[in-house]
């Protein structure tokens, strides 16, 4: 196996006392369900079930949204799901594999198929309803396994030959459910409070203040024999508001925060200067100049350039997108090959809760495969080492690294958790700006750009399109050589290919800082975080922004007016 580095398997450990699955109700009831569909499901002839594995989800959510003194969105939600996984045929070749047929993307196999089931886990009503979709799915995963034995003696072999599927430890963990508790009447009347900061400006003509409360509990238990409940526990804390410039271009900023208790949340001060900064930067926003074309020297700061990474990196180290028949394959062959500046390394920890004392939301202890999370050395000195991989191998990498991920109803691949940028060439951001300035006067630019927050993106890594992305920035500054005041623009879209962008890096700065946000693709959406210091880059493209051709409201504002937040 010709590998830079060793996957280490290990499985955490609950102090709490000794495990108690067995004396865990839901897992209990998944576990005897589970054992009596495996014995009969794993004799069926001709293609036996190899594996089965039941995943419980148990989720609430709290949400209190204020606009303008006034609670406009009040909910408290509970729901449970049950994903089944059932492989027939072998590790080597089951299910799963991926079918190529006609098209440029298997789409049948990401449809999502969710399946809810009572909230309070009675183990008559579950395990009924286990029986038949369990039947369900293992028909549908027989007639799948034909299709592609039909289909592999009419295409070509893949490139990738390697198995569906790898083994994986029997893991053994119990905690307790986290549960949401917050007062609600105190949080409504503060987010009221808070949220009449925004009634003096008509020009906001929506505006938000809110907290969610999200309690998650997963139940995992399959024929390895894996038992396992995980609870995790969040509040995210959001401010929001929106405008439109003259020329009839949406504009809108907002600001998080997400801790693992309500207790580490900001207090009223902190979010009341986060409120007017918001505020300022929008007003600003409104009346700045629409930027034209530019490419050019750029700072990225720290949040907006954990982002970029995430968009433009993270997606393509992500181990299907190696294996897959469809993909552009960016960094497929160049492990061991010089991918970033060699000051630059990355790293994916899920198993980080904290940084800098700010809570992480990308943190989890097992994936959704019931693997141990693991940090992994993806690029170590600018040198591509390793992939973030689910049970599903690649070419030199068998085992998985527990980044199997995904949103109930949906299929597992691997994903991202916790993205680490860290540089061995850091520098205070005066330094940084200094940089850009010089960089500018280098390249005979007029002035330079700092993004300043982006709110996300979008990234084509499919071999059927081009291999580019989109980052769309929120708020933007031009940094003049000439010594003239930063301006503020808007309209601004960053675009580029992968490969060019890492290499105009060129110094980032020591103020490392963390994104928290949630990921959409083909697992669906789950949570993540990067950390990133700021970042330099002697080169940067930009395109003008889409913008509506609706004219500002006409109507003035009423003196009373309460508008719908988001």
């Amino acid at each position: 196996m010709n590998r830079s580095i060793r996957v280490v398997l290990f499985i955490f450990i609950s102090f709490s006392g000794v495990f108690a699955a067995t004396k865990d109700r839901q897992l209990q009831t998944l576990k005897e369900e589970l054992t009596r569909a495996y014995k009969v499901l794993g004799k069926v002839q001709p293609v036996p079930a190899y594996f089965l594995q039941y995943e419980l989800w148990q989720k609430r959510e709290v949400y209190l949204n204020s606009s303008i003194g006034a609670i406009f969105f009040d909910y408290d939600q509970n729901n449970a799901y049950v994903d089944i996984d059932v492989r027939v045929g072998s590790a080597r070749l089951d299910n799963t594999h991926e079918i190529r047929g006609n098209d440029d993307f298997d789409y049948a196999s990401w449809i999502p198929k969710t399946m809810e089931v009572p909230v309070d886990q009675n183990p008559d009503g579950l395990k009924a309803l286990l029986w038949i979709e369990t039947d369900r799915t293992f028909k549908d995963a027989q007639e799948r396994y034909t299709k592609i034995q039909a289909e592999r003696q009419v295409k070509v072999t893949e490139t990738d030959t390697s198995p569906d599927f790898s083994s994986a430890p029997a893991v053994k963990y119990n905690e307790e459910t986290k549960e949401i508790n917050i007062d609600l009447e105190y949080w409504c009347q503060r987010l009221n409070t808070l949220s009449m900061r925004f009634k003096a400006h008509s020009w906001i003509y929506s505006s938000a203040v809110s907290l969610r409360a999200n309690s998650e509990t997963r139940c995992i238990v399959n024929t390895d024999g894996t038992m396992i409940k995980e609870s995790r526990l969040a509040y995210r804390f959001s401010i929001y508001a929106a405008t439109m410039a003259d020329d009839g271009m949406d504009l809108y900023l907002s600001q998080s925060f997400i801790a693992y208790t309500p207790e580490k949340l900001p207090d009223d001060m902190t979010i009341t200067a986060e409120i007017d900064t918001l505020i300022e930067r929008l007003s600003a926003l409104r009346n700045a100049p629409l930027v034209e074309p530019y490419i050019g020297p750029a700072i990225l700061l720290n949040r907006a350039s954990g982002v970029f990474f995430h968009e433009i990196f993270g997606h393509r180290i992500e181990g299907h997108r190696q294996k897959s028949e469809f993909e552009g394959q960016t960094f497929t062959r160049k492990v061991n090959e010089q991918i970033l500046p060699e000051f630059i390394s990355v790293y994916d920890d899920p198993t980080m809760q904290v940084f800098n004392n700010k809570d992480l939301n990308g943190h989890f202890r097992y994936d959704d495969e019931g693997v141990a999370a693991q940090k992994v050395v993806v690029v170590e000195r600018g040198v591509l080492k390793n992939f973030l991989l689910s049970r599903s191998p690649i070419k030199n990498f068998p085992i998985s690294n527990g980044h199997g991920r995904r949103e109930h109803g949906r299929n597992v691949v691997s994903r991202q958790g916790v993205l680490y940028i860290k540089s061995d060439k850091e520098t205070s951001f005066d330094n940084l700006r200094q940089a850009l300035i010089e960089e500018c006067k280098k390249q005979n630019k007029e002035y330079g750009l700092i993004f300043y927050d982006i709110s996300g993106g979008f990234t084509q890594t499919g071999r059927g399109g081009t291999q580019t992305f989109k980052v769309i920035p929120l708020f933007v500054e031009r940094i003049y050589v000439d010594g003239r005041p930063d301006e503020v623009v808007r309209g601004v879209d960053i675009v580029g290919t992968p490969l060019l962008s890492f290499s105009k890096i060129v110094l980032t700065g020591d103020d490392y800082d963390v994104f928290n946000g949630t990921c959409g693709a083909e697992s669906g959406w789950v949570p993540v975080s990067a950390i990133s210091p700021s970042i330099f880059v002697s080169e940067i493209e930009v395109e003008k922004k889409a913008k509506g051709q609706e004219k500002p409201p006409i109507l003035p504002a009423p003196e009373n007016q309460h508008n719908h937040g988001r």
